[in-house]
């Protein structure tokens, strides 16, 4: 109820916010509440390039739409889904994304984004050897596992065979047959602590000992080299066909390069035959990308093999198929400026957003005044029981004279009763401890930190006009997505009977448009297109032609086989649904024939084969009527004075 009322509060703070600072006229009115001028020529402005449709792209045609959203979010509140769990979970979740946005100073994270772009330039080979032992474990245990990694980095430092070493010592997984080797290996690629280790240390030396969350490291560096440029590809894959038995991928990849020997056009053939339909539609196109970026080790170490511009692989296969890749252009190294929004949002994550945080903590406490309180150690390893391990510690009140003040952040003082609140909600998230003491301490650290980046996350929204809008603006979009959710795309799904009469009713917009049962033959040149016309007339098969004209290596001719629709892509343009052979079309590059054996006229599509777009008439026909309950249901009353302003302001 707490979490429900503050955000009720901050909602009606927000909307002061936005319109207090001077005297707001008031556009119109929904069942007497207020909307503002002013946030309409936000909105209009905003999503002005948005609309489609040009009626409603003036100030008279856009308040329609805007009435229709205003009415979605009152009754939205109306049914109470500001107050879901799952509303004010994701709207927490946001803030804090956006809080973050305005938290964290760019300096912070521009330093730690420009270091892991120094070390991405390079890549390490490296061995390591691991003694285990977690963070929580017993303070014996952590001292014997660091004076046993620390008596083997004596002997690594000494001149002992480090493979020899790992082999015997090192608890790694795999560590016998592997001797510690890790291979080569760049930025982001090992955990923070760890990576700094490597880079930290010179070729031919042992590191210091690291401690990461798998426990005690020291690493030997083999070697350094540059990472190398990016390249650009392009490839043609043939997958097999799971409903085609018969297909065979490796004979049509083959007959594929048969035909890029033969002088075809690599993007013409990736258009027609690729069955990688996002980078076929591009001529075979695939973003940029270096070594150790693609999870398709065989594809990638073929890339690499190739060296000049334009060059053409052998088929290859891959898990995902056989591919012929083609070397487009080995690009420049980008410069950190062009990497630093990407590379920001990497740092944001895992270990490095610890240092991060830390620096962000640690600004927020210089900037509003951090006290620290009384010591609360002891207390609490009396006050909390053992109970808390199994995670079923309850919470009990703090007398007034142990309530003392363990913290004050701004204006805030935050006493021991809360970290025991805090305690008892968060025992169950946390990870498991052998130690109370040991959780105890995690959780104050956690505690600290959430406390104080909720405090500013409150003084922010008081200082910055700006991230309160965008909250507000998110506030409503989350609130139209659940009531829609709700009242329209769930009850389409949902309601079989009422979809069914839906399309029984509306059957006729949802029709086969003609369609011929078909073969098509693909020729590489006319001459060969007019032999395929020739052995047509005289009754010879689909193979029997392939066979004849498919000789030596050589791919004269592709056919396919299928039902099409006369529009579709796989057909030549122009082409005419009339029974027999047709004449020879060209065809991006190639010469088409088709052999039509059946011409199916336009008949109504089964509601099994156009659910998905009779679900979303269904959703429009819904929301049209849902709408209309709205506006009887609601009150709007519009300001003309205040639009004929409005309008002359958008010169409308």
């Amino acid at each position: 109820m707490a979490i429900k009322k503050i955000i009720s509060a901050l909602f009606v703070f927000i909307s002061i916010l936005s319109y207090s600072q001077k005297k707001e006229e008031v556009l119109l009115t929904i069942n007497d509440k207020p909307v503002f001028a002013s946030e309409f020529k936000r909105v209009f402005k905003k999503n002005l390039d948005l609309v489609q449709d040009d009626s409603q792209k003036s100030v008279d045609g856009y308040l329609n739409l805007f009435i229709d959203y205003k009415l979605k979010i009152t009754e939205a509140y109306a049914q109470g889904l500001d107050t879901t769990t799952a509303y004010t979970r994701e709207f927490n979740k946001y803030r804090d994304q956006l809080a973050r946005t305005y938290i964290y100073e760019d300096a912070i994270k521009e330093e730690v984004a420009k270091e892991a772009y120094n070390r991405g330039l390079e890549q390490i080979n490296a061995d390591h050897i691991l003694i285990k032992v977690n963070y929580d474990a017993l303070p014996q245990d952590t001292l014997k596992a660091y004076n046993k990694i620390a008596e083997i980095r004596k002997k690594a430092v000494a001149g002992e065979d480090f493979t020899g070493l790992a082999k015997k010592y090192s608890e790694e997984p795999g560590a016998k047959e592997r001797g510690g080797k890790l291979g080569w290996f760049s930025a982001f690629q090992m955990v923070y602590p760890f990576e700094t280790g490597a880079y930290n240390t010179k070729v031919g030396a042992v590191s210091k000992i690291i401690r990461t969350s798998y426990g005690y490291h020291i690493i030997k560096v083999n070697d350094r080299r540059t990472k190398g440029n990016e390249v650009s590809v392009s490839h043609i894959m043939i997958s097999p066909k799971k409903n085609d038995s018969t297909f065979n991928p490796e004979q049509r990849i083959n007959e594929i390069y048969a035909m890029l020997q033969q002088g075809e056009s690599f993007e013409s053939l990736a258009k027609q035959f690729s069955d990688d339909k996002a980078s076929g539609k591009n001529g075979g196109k695939l973003r940029p990308f270096g070594k150790g970026q693609l999870r398709a080790p065989k594809f990638e170490e073929e890339v690499f093999k190739l060296k000049k511009e334009g060059e053409i692989s052998k088929p290859i296969q891959s898990k995902f198929g056989w591919h012929i890749i083609r070397l487009n252009e080995i690009l420049p190294i980008k410069s950190f400026e062009e990497q630093k929004a990407e590379l920001e949002k990497q740092v944001s994550k895992g270990e490095r957003s610890k240092v991060i945080n830390q620096s962000v903590i640690q600004r927020i406490k210089e900037k509003y005044g951090f006290i620290q309180g009384e010591a609360y150690t002891s207390f609490f390893n009396e006050y909390v029981s053992d109970s808390i391990l199994k995670l079923k510690w309850k919470y009990t009140p703090i007398t007034s004279k142990d309530n003392k003040v363990l913290f004050t952040i701004g204006n805030k003082k935050v006493y021991f009763d809360n970290f025991a609140r805090f305690i008892e909600s968060k025992q169950i998230t946390t990870r498991r401890y052998k130690t109370k003491e040991a959780k105890i301490e995690a959780l104050y650290e956690d505690f600290e930190a959430t406390t104080i980046k909720d405090y500013s996350k409150v003084q922010l929204e008081k200082e910055n006009p700006e991230y309160a809008a965008i909250l507000d603006e998110y506030r409503s979009g989350l609130l139209i997505f659940d009531v829609m959710e709700k009242n329209i795309w769930d009850k389409a799904k949902n309601d079989s009977i009422g979809l069914e009469k839906f399309y029984q009713n509306n059957k006729q917009n949802y029709l086969w448009k003609t369609r011929v049962d078909a073969v098509l033959f693909s020729a590489t040149n006319k001459d060969v297109a007019q032999q395929v016309k020739q052995m047509l007339t005289k009754n010879k098969t689909a193979d029997q032609i392939k066979e004849t004209l498919n000789k030596d290596g050589k791919v004269a001719v592709i056919i396919s086989k299928g039902i099409f629709e006369t529009d579709q892509k796989e057909l030549p343009k122009g082409f005419e649904p009339i029974l027999g052979i047709s004449k020879i079309y060209n065809k991006e590059d190639s010469f088409v024939i088709v052999q039509v054996n059946d011409v199916l006229p336009p008949s109504i599509k089964p509601l099994e084969d156009v659910k998905g777009k009779v679900i979303s008439d269904y959703q429009n026909y819904l929301e049209e009527q849902w709408m209309a309950q709205l506006h009887q249901k609601y009150n709007v009353s519009i300001r003309k004075k205040a639009l004929k302003k409005l309008k002359k302001q958008l010169k409308s």
